[in-house]
């Protein structure tokens, strides 16, 4: 059997995540339209999260960076046929992305912008709901201090995406620990 999941520095996978690997090497084994492109994939983590505020469960799947974009390739045909798998839980890919502390000496380019904790958290944001575009984002400071983010997604998409709105924004506080509130805008017709 190819490893289907690959953690780093060695460590043992759960037995949650062994189950996703096997989803994903039986897909291989048996779809013949992403059997090419899984046989060099793998993912280094899975979670399952209950989405707040609903009744629902969401898996998320870490991937590695550097295979994102093939991920990406089949992430609409990957998604649905794990979904189906796991038979009604939303399923979100997100790359691995590392956060470096700020430079506390005197150079200041020893940090790529890349790794800094806001790239990453909108990078999160992006990897979520690929494939719908983000159009716009408004942080909203409301009265007693606290703040929410706002997200706006590309209205074409309303009919791919709607169901999962209140999934990406479990998803999102749970890894980040921010909140947000994911929209459509409103069209001036």
């Amino acid at each position: 059997m190819a490893v289907k999941i690959v953690k780093e520095k060695g460590q043992a996978p759960d037995e949650f995540e062994e189950s996703v690997a096997q989803a994903l090497f039986d897909l291989e084994a048996t779809n013949q339209e992403l059997k090419a492109d899984l046989r060099d994939l793998y993912i280094t983590g899975a979670r399952e999260i209950d989405v707040h505020g609903t009744n629902r469960k969401s898996i998320i799947v870490n991937v590695p960076y550097r295979l994102l974009k093939s991920f990406q390739k089949i992430q609409l045909r990957l998604v649905r046929e794990l979904e189906k798998k796991f038979s009604g839980k939303d399923v979100v890919i997100v790359a691995n992305r590392r956060i470096m502390q700020p430079v506390t000496t005197g150079v200041s380019n020893s940090r790529p912008r890349s790794r800094s904790l806001t790239a990453v958290h909108s990078a999160i944001l992006d990897d979520m709901v690929y494939p719908t575009e983000i159009v716009g984002k408004r942080t909203r400071y409301r009265v007693d201090g606290s703040k929410v983010l706002k997200v706006f997604l590309d209205p074409k998409d309303r009919n791919s995406t709607e169901y999962k709105l209140e999934t990406f924004a479990g998803v999102y506080k749970k890894l980040t620990g921010k909140d947000v509130v994911f929209e459509y805008p409103v069209s001036s017709e």
